[in-house]
């Protein structure tokens, strides 16, 4: 029971809000599906659909992980740094 209510109450509430408060809707909307999607199709779409439903079900009923940042990358020190090869001077012509 949700505040009163049974658990089932917040679904048909849901179903009369979205005007599909008798069956023959619910036929027409799988008629209609039937139609679009095509005999081959339609049980791949429902069965993806649910796996989806199911997806979200378990990521809204399982608590949060806690956020662990990355460790930070640190950069070479200058002195371990490879030193570049210096050219030598040319000597002055005199």
């Amino acid at each position: 029971m949700i505040d009163g209510h049974p658990a089932w109450a917040g679904a048909a509430l849901v179903w009369i809000v979205m005007g599909i408060e008798n069956p023959v809707h619910l036929l027409f909307i799988a008629a209609v599906a039937l139609i679009v999607l095509g005999p081959k199709r339609l049980p791949e779409v429902a069965k993806a659909l649910g796996h989806g439903i199911r997806e979200f079900r378990q990521a809204v009923s399982q608590p949060p992980e806690p956020h662990v940042p990355p460790a930070p990358v640190h950069a070479p020190s200058p002195a371990a740094a490879p030193e570049t090869a210096t050219q030598p001077e040319p000597p002055e012509a005199r």
